[in-house]
């Protein structure tokens, strides 16, 4: 377990869940978990954040939901990505990757 948790940039939610939805169908609680073990345990993925964001990505047609049965046997909504949600997976990619890009500038750039 870390000494710390890492506090996700605005908007950020979005596209790890997206990026999660990628490999299969999941609920929300198995979303959190998968976020939560890809990361080290460093992001803390709570309820509060993530079903507003499910519901949101949902209302926009990125993710649709099905309701199914978790491993445990009980009843649980499962999201998946569908086929606009691939495309702006794609746009947030390739959006995250230029401000990577753009801080790691600054942050190499040596004393003059």
């Amino acid at each position: 377990m870390p000494d710390f948790f890492l506090d996700l940039p605005q908007g950020t939610l979005d596209l790890l869940v997206l990026k999660a939805l990628t490999w299969s169908p999941r609920h929300g609680y198995a979303i959190a978990r998968f976020l939560e073990e890809r990361t080290g345990d460093r992001l803390r993925i709570v309820e509060g954040s993530l079903y507003p964001a499910l519901y949101r990505m949902e209302g926009k047609g990125w993710i649709e939901a099905e309701w199914g049965e978790s491993e445990l046997g009980r009843k649980a909504k499962f999201y998946s990505i569908t086929r606009e949600g691939r495309k702006q997976l794609k746009r947030q990619l390739n959006h995250w990757e230029t401000v990577q890009d753009a801080v790691g500038r600054v942050l190499r750039t040596e004393n003059a």
